[in-house]
């Protein structure tokens, strides 16, 4: 009983966690009602169709910070020469950030990325300011574009204010179906 109990608690929190605010409902429903893509879906009241259209990648391309990267996944985009070639006080600051980021580096916080600029800094760390700058975009989704703030140009990366999937209950409570 007890176990049930902490089970429905656990999917009722969970069910919770990605749940859209009141603001960002009523901008997803004013989105909805303007795509003519999803007319259909609104006569029907498909909420899987819109699912489908939100939580496809942006058209066009809509690039955004991503705000998770794990340090493995920057220590591999080091380029082994530079490296080596850092000074004593830039390796120390980077094992430094690499013990304070067990959860991974939060690029779309600009003094992050100008952390790693400032330790590759000069001509000897070009290609790894170059392979980060890669590492840290990714492109959104219809849904993500819809919440982000920013341009979305791979030059001038749009900012996360919601990241992942739109659901069918928030389509759900958008429309009042």
């Amino acid at each position: 009983m007890t176990r049930r109990l902490f089970l429905a608690l656990l999917l009722l929190f969970s069910a919770n966690a990605w749940a859209l605010t009141t603001a960002q409902l009523t901008t997803l429903a004013a989105d909805i009602n303007a795509q003519a893509s999803l007319a259909s879906a609104r006569a029907n009241k498909d909420a899987t169709l819109c699912i489908l259209f939100y939580n496809a990648t942006a058209s066009p391309a809509w690039t955004v910070w991503k705000t998770n990267v794990s340090v493995t996944e920057v220590g591999r985009a080091f380029n082994g020469a530079e490296l080596a070639g850092l000074t004593t006080g830039n390796q120390t600051r980077l094992q430094t950030i690499a013990q304070y980021s067990a959860a991974g580096i939060n690029p779309s916080l600009a003094d992050q990325r100008a952390f790693f600029d400032d330790v590759f800094s000069g001509a000897g760390g070009t290609n790894t300011r170059a392979k980060l700058l890669i590492l840290w975009k990714r492109l959104a989704t219809a849904g993500e574009k819809l919440f982000s703030t920013g341009t979305g140009s791979d030059a001038s990366p749009a900012t996360l204010v919601f990241e992942g999937p739109i659901r069918d209950v928030d389509v759900q409570q958008a429309m009042g179906w």
